[in-house]
């Protein structure tokens, strides 16, 4: 069963974040290796969301590294998958 991927604003402007760091550091053929990335993993998603590890079970954000520097946050609904967040890994994270 495929679910529904959305993206809340919060991942969209992550996203787009990333992406600049990303051409400005290392041109535009890095940034379309990484868009293609995303693509597959946000596909995987879609067809197994639950291949990632539970960060908060609390909340069921789950963690999908995308690069050793980025990840991708996300939640599983009954019928979506909602992309919370991308997140530069070099950051000091979130839950401590």
């Amino acid at each position: 069963m495929n679910f529904e991927i959305r993206f809340t604003p919060e991942a969209k402007e992550t996203y787009y974040s990333v992406i600049e760091q990303l051409r400005q550091r290392w041109g535009d053929n890095f940034v379309k290796k990484f868009e293609n990335t995303v693509v597959k993993s946000v596909n995987t998603i879609a067809i197994s969301p639950f291949l990632y590890p539970v960060l908060n079970e609390k909340t069921g954000m789950r963690r999908c590294v995308l690069h050793k520097n980025c990840s991708m946050f996300y939640s599983i609904y009954e019928n979506c998958i909602m992309i919370g967040y991308f997140w530069d890994n070099r950051q000091e994270p979130l839950w401590i």
